[in-house]
């Protein structure tokens, strides 16, 4: 199954690239080597039936449920995990996909997270 993703408003995206850059920034502090494959998990706001529409598009990109909530605003949230490297480039394509979820699905993208990768064994 194929689906025509929308044109992404290059504001919007700029919007999202500027708290992306904070996240980033942070993860550097932390030694974190961009390039090293990790989980990064992604949240959406919405409402269930919504979220299933979320799954079918997600899951063509490698997306997989992690986890359900309702949080402290009383909204439901959905998260999403894939396993990706966090340079520059394979961040602004992440953000630029879920931004296309939230225009096909009616949800609401809420922003994407993982732990530091720094060389280390846990």
């Amino acid at each position: 199954m194929s689906i025509k993703l929308p044109q992404v408003d290059p504001a919007r995206l700029e919007q999202e690239w500027e708290a992306d850059k904070a996240v980033l920034a942070s993860l550097a502090e932390n030694g974190d080597r961009a390039s090293v494959p990790r989980p990064v998990d992604v949240s959406f706001r919405g409402t269930d039936e919504d979220f299933e529409q979320v799954l079918v598009i997600a899951s063509q990109f490698g997306f997989v449920e992690l986890d359900r909530e309702v949080g402290e605003d009383g909204e439901l949230y959905l998260f999403l995990e894939c396993e990706q490297a966090v340079d520059e480039e394979s961040i602004r394509s992440l953000t630029r996909k879920c931004l296309q979820i939230e225009m096909l699905c009616g949800v609401e993208y809420d922003g994407w997270g993982c732990e530091a990768e720094t060389g280390a064994t846990h």
